[in-house]
């Protein structure tokens, strides 16, 4: 079940008082619908991606005229955090595995990935997604016809954020907010969610909108 939406804009002083019950934890991320925002209120220059419904592997293989790799920062069972459980309907407690990774062209990272998998998805055929190593999660939900995308949820994601510390841990101090996009998929009914960052060295000032034409 989705709340309706919060605001996506600052509030202002009076109102900030009597939402202040609704406000999240400062190291909370807050995901909204895609619905929830209007265009405008997205950075120009990464709306047409965070909106594009495509696998995003496929479309950074079409931008990168270089070497794409996805290098694994962590892989781990461990338990997802609160928004992330809400989202796949889990128990709480339940355990996971959570796959860290970051997409690169040319050594540089672009976008910084986080997937969480239910060990009750690690089932059947489904017990493969334990085990990909550096080959790209998104090739294989968008190469199998069985798979069924939930609703696309955006977040604005600040500095002192636990997202936004996963995302830019080993790149250079001093950044902004950066901008993500995560859905829950589903394979064989059973669900794992994937969250896609994209990171202050991605060019997207270079190509606003994802390439069509992929080699």
């Amino acid at each position: 079940m989705y709340k309706t939406c919060d605001n996506p804009r600052p509030l202002n002083s009076r109102h900030a008082k009597l939402n202040r019950r609704d406000t999240h934890s400062p190291v909370d991320t807050r995901w909204q619908r895609r619905r929830c925002y209007r265009r405008s209120e997205l950075p120009a220059e990464l709306a047409g991606w965070l909106l594009d419904p495509a696998s995003l592997t496929r479309r950074l293989l079409c931008l990168c005229a270089g070497q794409f790799q996805v290098r694994v920062l962590s892989q781990v069972r461990g338990r997802p955090r609160r928004d992330e459980a809400r989202a796949l309907g889990m128990r709480r407690g339940g355990l996971a595995v959570i796959r860290q990774v970051e997409l690169l062209c040319d050594q540089q990272p672009w976008v910084y990935a986080r997937t969480v998998i239910p060990e009750s998805s690690l089932k059947g055929r489904l017990r493969r997604l334990d085990r990909l190593g550096i080959r790209p999660l998104g090739a294989m939900l968008f190469g199998d016809r069985g798979m069924r995308r939930g609703v696309v949820e955006l977040a604005r994601i600040l500095p002192g954020q636990a997202l936004f510390a996963d995302a830019v841990r080993g790149q250079q101090p001093g950044h902004g907010e950066i901008w993500g996009r995560r859905s829950v998929f589903r394979l064989a009914h059973k669900p794992l969610l994937v969250s896609e960052i994209f990171l202050p060295d991605f060019p997207a000032g270079q190509v606003a909108s994802p390439p069509r034409n992929c080699r």
